[in-house]
Order: structure tokens, then sequence, then C-alpha cells
């Protein structure tokens, strides 16, 4: 009697495989069956309105989604038997598409900007690097404050400690300590949580913006004159405070 070897126990299991795949037909489709593609003799139909029509024969359905210019549209497949509303599909999909982008917009991303600082940083850098810790508390995220030492600096971690410490109740009407300063290497940690959540901080964004251009919509003159008379002091200084945000600076 003839016995299979490995390889033609491997050919069949492939040929077995591939037989599955067929029957399966592929890759299954997301998008739901509509007018001609429903393949079932009859459906539980829901009116344009959202009215229940009740259990009809497929060509009734497809009829009665003709006479109203519509689609119809299978939204419960697994059901039995299966429910079809009518309605504008393309209109449907483009709402849908519109929602999710909508989501999108709105859904907020926890970030942690950093801020590197020196033990025995400057008064004026001090200044500018508490600027930006607030700017970055304001806009709901979190901040990473990095003190780094150098030298003999290793020896005094209480003057990194004192340093956080005084940063952070610069700051704490804005935002909280989040992990409390510790010792990484060379480097002494702390991370600082807004008060505000992002959602809060986008929205509250969106409405000052939103208040800016009804302002300048309504005086067009005088926003322009402002923007004018601005443009020569605070171009600059902003320009200033908003390059070291996107690297983290060194004091």
């Amino acid at each position: 009697m003839y016995s299979l070897g490995w390889s033609d126990n491997r050919r069949n299991a492939a040929v077995r495989q591939t037989a599955a795949w067929c029957y399966r037909g592929g890759s299954i489709s997301a998008e739901p069956r509509i007018n001609d593609r429903i393949r079932v003799p009859e459906v539980r139909l829901v009116g344009p309105s959202g009215e229940q029509v009740g259990i009809v024969p497929l060509a009734k359905a497809l009829e009665l989604a003709q006479e109203y210019d519509l689609d119809l549209v299978e939204v419960a497949a697994t059901a039995r038997p299966p429910v079809c509303k009518l309605m504008d599909y393309g209109k449907f999909k483009y709402e849908s598409a519109m929602k999710a982008r909508e989501a999108r917009k709105n859904q907020a991303h926890t970030v942690i900007k950093e801020m590197k600082l020196r033990p025995k940083i400057d008064p004026h850098d001090y200044d500018t690097k508490k600027g930006h810790v607030v700017r970055f508390l304001k806009q709901g995220d979190k901040v990473k404050i990095t003190i780094m030492f150098r030298g003999r600096e290793q020896s005094r971690p209480e003057l990194g400690y004192r340093l956080l410490q005084r940063l952070a109740n610069d700051v704490e009407d804005l935002g909280f300590i989040e992990s409390n300063p510790k010792q990484d290497g060379r480097n002494m940690i702390m991370v600082l949580g807004p008060h505000k959540k992002k959602t809060e901080a986008m929205a509250e964004a969106r409405e000052a913006q939103a208040v800016r251009k009804a302002d300048a919509k309504a005086n067009p003159g005088r926003s322009q004159n402002s923007a004018e008379e601005g443009e020569s002091d605070e171009a600059p200084a902003e320009a200033a405070a908003e390059a070291p945000a996107e690297a983290p600076a060194e004091a």
C-alpha cells in the first residue's frame, strides 16, 4: 500500500489551505452591502426617517428605494432577517468621514516637553526658561525639568533640588509636581503636570482665536494698526521665546 511521504503531506496541506481561502472568498470588505449587492429573500426595512416599515421582500424594498430615489443599505447583516434602511449612502459616507475627522481634530495627545537648566543659572535665563514652562503648562502639556551637573557640581545635588523646588513654587498655580526630583546619573529630573487638561486648553485656544478673528473682522483698521505697531516689538521677542521651545535649551 502506498504511503504518503513528507513532501506529499506538505503539498496536500497547501492545497487544503488554498481551497479554504477560495471558499472564504478572500478578505472581507468593511463596507455594508447596498442595493443589488444584498442577497437575501426578505429584509426588515427601516424608512428614511427611522420609521419601522416591517419585514418586506427584497424586491419590494428595492422598489421603495427607487421610488424615494435613495439607497437600500444593510445596517445589521447578522440579524434575521437582516435590517436595511433607506438612505442617501453617498451623503451618509460623507457625514461619517467628517465626524471622524472632527473627532481626530479634537483628540488630545499627551505631550511631554523638556527644559534643561544648570544649577548656577543666570536670573535672566531662569526667567526665560520659566516663561517657557508656563506656556507649556497653559497648553496642557507636561514638562520634564532636567538639572545638568558638571564637574564639582555633582557633589552639590542640593543646588539642583532647591532650583527645582523654586521653579515648582513659581508655577504652582498652573502645574503640580507629578514626579518628585530624583538623581539620574549626572542629572536631576522632575516632571511637572498641568492643572488644566489638554482638551480644555485646546478649547480655550480655539475660543481665543475665534474672539480675535471676530474682533479683527469688526475693527479691521484698528487691528491692522495694532499689528503694525506691535510687529517690530513683539515679533522678535516672540520669535526668541518660541525658538528654544522646539529643542531643549541648555543654560
